[in-house]
């Protein structure tokens, strides 16, 4: 674990950051607040590009919970067979769509706590849904930005909540925002597992990792 970066060195990462990327996206698809929750209670365990794959045809004729529940829970199997777990998902996917249209009207609620009532729903996936969709600052850490966080010390932690927490506590408001959409793209693309690509990163002077590659 890389210790924590100074101040103004955060600043000009996100400085970068953001010159590199304005607007970054998250990059699984969807239409609205639901379909944007079922996407991303899919993720777990799964890549984004294989998620998309499953629900391009799916949200066609089911982006509102009522119309997942008239789908069905083996037609919806049927859609997502090729992504990790599907069983359980499909489950959880009729389970939430069920208490959305009893309990809230058929519409996403936007706060964390009735997120992560719902079946399937976690920290993590409340956290990407209220960013996403609502824009609100929350961190969505994923193992991308664990890893970014504690190799270069600019979010450093033991575990998943102490580096929501060092985001929220050290990345400067401005950029609190965006902050986990340009941790995700740093770590899918360019501080990757194995081998980091440290001669193309645009951070490389100001991160704290000591085994730089060439």
């Amino acid at each position: 674990m890389a210790h924590q970066l100074p101040y103004h060195t955060i600043r000009e990462v996100f400085v970068r950051f953001q010159a590199a990327e304005p607007e970054p996206k998250g990059e699984l698809e969807h239409v609205n607040a639901y379909t944007l929750l079922v996407a991303v209670a899919l993720s777990a365990q799964a890549t984004d590009v294989g998620v998309n794959r499953a629900t391009r045809a799916l949200f066609e004729v089911a982006d509102t919970p009522q119309k997942m529940l008239e789908l069905g829970e083996e037609r919806l199997i049927e859609h997502i067979r090729t992504i990790g777990l599907y069983r359980n998902k499909a489950k959880n996917v009729m389970k939430l769509s069920r208490i959305l249209v009893e309990d809230y009207g058929g519409e996403v609620p936007s706060s964390r706590a009735a997120l992560q009532s719902l079946p399937g729903v976690g920290r993590k996936t409340a956290n990407v849904v209220l960013n996403m969709w609502w824009g609100h600052p929350a961190q969505a850490v994923d193992t991308h930005i664990f890893r970014v966080g504690n190799r270069t010390g600019i979010c450093p932690g033991r575990d998943v909540d102490a580096v929501e927490r060092a985001i929220e506590d050290h990345v400067p408001a401005e950029y609190q925002r965006h902050a986990h959409h340009w941790l995700i793209l740093h770590g899918r693309y360019t501080c990757v597992a194995r081998k980091p690509k440290c001669a193309a990163c645009l951070i490389r002077d100001l991160c704290a990792h000591e085994d730089k590659t060439e």
